[in-house]
């Protein structure tokens, strides 16, 4: 029990640090420039409570279970009991399929349980008419990042730099917003940013570190980060394309409805 509480104690601490400035602000604001009381205070005091303990006890759950774990499967599935010890001793990228698979797996899972695409999905569905479906919409999201987490970890296998990866990726993004629907880019690059939040980060993070630390001649520092930002490039090009799609898609039924029209028409 001692044990727990050593660990607990200083994490709620901390976090308290962290979240101080935010509360100072916003009281700040409130009395300072607004010149008005909360409306209901006990709530706001209630609600920062829970946000600090949500906060403090997610940290603790990152450092307990999901970092562990992350690390735990890469050094499994990079481990020379499991892959072998590849051909004449050497280990080939083609070798490591299994980290490959996992890694996008793990991407296409942790997305479609981001609560923040959920949220934007919900949003956009709502906000389009029907236009973009909410599903849709998570399931071209969840596999550009599926595809950015496995091409990272070939990266981290190959030791290939990752500027090359961001350059020729944003080149794409690129020629994709010029023929893209103007109204859909913008929810094409927010999609990218909110894979990076909650559920993602720590599993990817942790795959990373791990699979740095494992496969021979990495370094966890130079190698192992990169991850997250490819997960942030890659659902742009997904959803983009998922959007020229559906234009294409909707644009073909709609001319074969007014074909369908003018033959009834004729006859």
């Amino acid at each position: 029990m001692s044990g727990v509480l050593e660990t607990i104690f200083p994490t709620f601490i901390g976090t308290i640090r962290d979240v101080a400035p935010i509360v100072l602000l916003l009281v700040f604001f409130q009395y300072a420039v607004l010149r008005k009381p909360f409306r209901n205070l006990r709530k706001t005091a209630e609600g920062f409570f829970y946000v600090v303990a949500g906060l403090a006890l997610f940290l603790i759950g990152l450092e307990q279970a999901l970092f562990p774990l992350g690390e735990s499967m890469a050094k499994q599935l990079t481990s020379p009991d499991f892959i072998g010890t590849g051909t004449n001793g050497v280990l080939h990228w083609f070798d490591y399929y299994w980290i490959y698979l996992f890694a996008a797996a793990i991407g296409f899972a942790t997305t479609i349980a981001e609560p923040s695409l959920i949220a934007v999905a919900m949003k956009a569905g709502e906000l389009s008419g029907g236009a973009v479906s909410s599903r849709g919409l998570r399931i071209a999201v969840a596999i550009g990042v599926a595809a950015s987490i496995a091409l990272g970890a070939f990266r981290i296998v190959t030791g290939t730099p990752l500027h090359l990866y961001m350059m020729a990726g944003y080149l794409v993004v690129v020629v994709q917003t010029i023929f893209t629907p103007k109204w859909l880019v913008p929810l094409a690059y927010d999609s990218g940013g909110v894979t990076t939040s909650t559920v993602t980060v720590p599993l990817v993070t942790a795959l990373g570190l791990g699979l740095a630390s494992t496969v021979p001649g990495r370094s966890p520092l130079i190698d192992g980060f990169g991850l997250i930002a490819l997960a942030s490039l890659f659902p742009m090009i997904t959803v983009m394309g998922y959007a020229m799609l559906s234009e294409r898609y909707s644009q073909r039924r709609k001319n074969k409805n007014t074909t369908e029209e003018l033959e009834k028409k004729g006859d």
